[in-house]
Formats: C-alpha cells, structure tokens, sequence
C-alpha cells in the first residue's frame, strides 16, 4: 500500500506484486474491490522479498519521492483491526522521522515457527529500537524468548518513507538496488500489469527485506502489536482460525461430519463424509484429494515435489484459471475431450482466434452471447448452442448486463492451450 504523501497521508491505490501466472487472478480480486489500475507488478521469477519490494519502492518513488510504504503479505489475516490501524499511526510518526518500521507481534504462546525480534531502547511507550533479528528458535529457546517479554515474532510488515528505503538498500544491498531500479526503468506497462524487464531481474540478488536491509541499518525500530495476527501458510493455520463447530471441526462446502473432531474439511466439488476421523485436513478440488494429519500438513512442499518428479499436470495448473475477461473451470477430460464452464463478465470478450487441432461445442446457460465464426455472426442466448469446426477463425464476446456462462466441450485428437491462434486480441496478448 502506498501512502502518497508523507505529510498528509493520501492513501494511494496498492501496489501489489505477483508472478505471470497469477496476474489475471490478482486483478479480478482487484477488480472486486474496485482497486484495480495499472498497479499490479509481475515478477519475471521470484527473487525474495528484498527486491519484491524494491520494485515497488522504484516505482512509487517515480509518482511521488516523498510518500511512504506499507509493506503487506497477501497471505496474513488480522482480525483486531483497530489495533492495526493504531499501530499504522504510531508507525508513521516515526516512519516520518526516516526510521524504517518493522510491525512485531506479542507472542500468544512459544512458537518454532516464526523468527523474533528482539527489542532494545525504547523510544516511545509503543516504539523501540531493533536490538537484534533473531532466527526461528527450537522450543526451549521460544520459550526463554516469550518469558522475557523482550521478544515479538518477526510479521514481515513494515512501514518506511520510499526515499529512506531506497537510500538504505543502495547502501547496504547495491547490486539489489541497481538490478531492480534498472528492471523498472525499462519495464513496460500491460493492460493493468507493470512488466519490469526480464534479464536485468533475472541477474539480480536473491535475499530478504531482514537480511539484505533491516539487519544492518541503525534505523530500524520495532511496534509490538497485538492484532489478531496469524500467518495463514498452512491448511492447519486456516483451522486455528476459523470458527468451528460444536466438535471442533471447520468444514466448508458439502461435509457430513460422524464422531469425528479437530479437522479441517474443505471441498469445491464433491461431497466428503467422515465417521471416526480426528486431527486431520481433507481438502478436494474438481481434480486432487489431500489427506494429513494437522501436524504434518507443512511437508505438502513433498507432494509437489513428487508432482514435478511425475511431470503431473496438478503442480502447473490450477482445475479454475483466470482470464482478462473472466474465469475458465475443468470440468471433465478424456484421451480425445475436455468440458470446461466459461465465464465472460459483461462488455468483455475472447479474442479473435482459430484452433488447429481441435472442434468446440459452446452451450449457453446463462446471459447472452455474441459470437462470430468464419463472419457469420450471431447471438445465443439461455438453453442455445453452436459449433465451432476446426480452423474456424471465431471470437465471443458478452453483450449483456450479467456474466455470460457457457459450457465449452472441446473434442479432438490434440486439445491443450497452446493450439491457439490470436489473430486479434483487445487485451494485447500475442
């Protein structure tokens, strides 16, 4: 998030940094809240946090030199808002002051998992000095560390002025400053993506904001903070979360719970029923199943692992895909079929294209489409279908007031995503 002015504090719209193939999900999220500009970042390949975040210093350093940072994982829920939000003002006053703002969370019981921060002089009845950057400890020393009331765990949210950032990145981490800020330079600007350029990235440094920055700096200081934190990496950390049932256990979508406890059940597709079953995370999508036990659901990096030795499809591509226009689901596929649902948002459309290898079948459910094949153009509507031969150069697009859903049975001897051919494209994709 960028504050726009350090004096007045004029929130500016996120910047949020990403990967290639996650951008058009990024931007429907965007999109949903109204947020949505030519502020999203794609990461040519990921690099850590230490330059994740200088492109995005770089950046809102060319809109306004004097604003501030709030640095923020996508993956942290805070349920105590205000306190929060108390913590942002007590942290731009100091931010203010070129410190660089590091939010700890007082900790709820000793815990592995987190690195800590250990606190050192104070400067305010909220704010003290960084005194050292401690790394995850084993359980005796966690433990030490919450005892002594000196330590909070390491967030990974911070708050600094754009300016003092880069000047202390350019001191302490040189090649990352010069690598990103020349990325950016020479990036390109798509649709609602910032492309930064690709080689010079790809040259650069591979280290976090802590190490590269905040562990060498005078002036990093630290707000404990109690805000309702949890870092969400885990399906088991969704469970400590969520709210549960009378038998512990939190399920989401169609689950039938029998004498079972503690687990965490979620399914987008079939139902799941459970008799005896306790401790454990059940999670189905339309095309995998993952079954552990909570203490052992952080090992799902082993799977996959597994999946990439395979060469299995599941690690490459999600069942449900975002596009410019709209969503793209699996439903069903065989040697020579696949049915998916399309779903194309009002005024939006598929571009003007041919498949060489593969007929499609569109059938509408839902809304109205204007489609053109060969150009012959015409329009279906609820309960209406068409064809699609193969070769045919055709394009889609919705008319109406409400998303277009069809269901998309493409049949033939070669079906994947690369049999396409754009021969006019309105989001610029080649």
């Amino acid at each position: 998030m960028r504050l726009q002015n350090a004096s007045n504090l004029e929130i500016a719209a996120p910047l949020v940094i990403c990967n290639e193939e996650h951008r058009f999900l990024v931007a429907e999220q965007l999109r949903e809240i109204g947020q949505l500009g030519t502020n999203i970042i794609l990461e040519p390949m990921g690099r850590n946090t230490a330059p994740a975040v200088a492109l995005a210093a770089h950046l809102a350093a060319e809109e306004a030199f004097d604003g501030m940072l709030l640095v923020l994982a996508a993956d942290h829920l805070i349920t105590k808002v205000s306190n929060f939000h108390e913590a942002i003002n007590t942290a731009t006053q100091f931010a203010t002051q070129d410190r660089l703002v590091t939010f700890g969370i007082i900790p709820q019981h000793p815990e592995t998992g987190y690195g800590y921060i250990r606190r050192g002089d104070s400067l305010s009845k909220e704010c003290f000095k960084v005194d050292a950057f401690v790394e995850k400890p084993c359980l005796e020393k966690a433990k030490e560390y919450v005892a002594s009331g000196d330590y909070s765990w390491n967030s990974g949210m911070f708050m600094f002025k754009t300016e003092k950032f880069l000047s202390e990145l350019e001191k302490f981490s040189p090649e990352i400053y010069q690598a990103t800020k020349k990325s950016v330079m020479e990036s390109q600007r798509d649709m609602n993506f910032i492309r930064v350029e690709q080689e010079t990235f790809q040259c650069c440094p591979s280290d976090s904001i802590d190490y590269a920055v905040m562990e060498k700096t005078q002036d990093a200081v630290v707000i404990p903070i109690d805000a309702g934190w949890s870092d969400v990496g885990s399906w088991s950390s969704l469970w400590d979360v969520s709210a549960k049932d009378h038998s512990g256990n939190v399920n989401v979508g169609e689950v039938i719970s029998i004498d079972s406890n503690n687990n965490y059940i979620s399914s987008d597709s079939a139902l799941v029923a459970t008799i005896g079953l306790h401790d454990m995370v059940v999670v189905t999508t339309s095309d995998a199943v993952l079954i552990a036990t909570k203490d052992k659901v952080q090992e799902v990096k082993k799977i996959v692992e597994e999946l990439k030795k395979r060469n299995l499809h599941h690690f490459r591509q999600h069942s449900s895909s975002y596009r410019p226009w709209g969503k793209i689901c699996d439903i069903d596929s065989g040697v020579h079929f696949q049915v998916k649902k399309i779903i194309v948002r009002p005024g939006e459309g598929l571009s003007l294209q041919r498949h060489l290898h593969r007929a499609e079948h569109w059938v509408v459910v839902s809304g109205t489409a204007k489609v053109n094949v060969d150009d012959k153009e015409f329009f279906l509507s609820e309960n209406q279908s068409t064809f699609i031969p193969a070769g045919s150069v055709h394009t889609l697009e919705n008319p109406g007031k409400i998303n277009l859903e069809m269901i998309e049975v493409r049949s033939g001897r070669y079906l994947e995503e690369d049999d396409i051919e754009r021969l006019h494209d309105r989001y610029g994709r080649t």
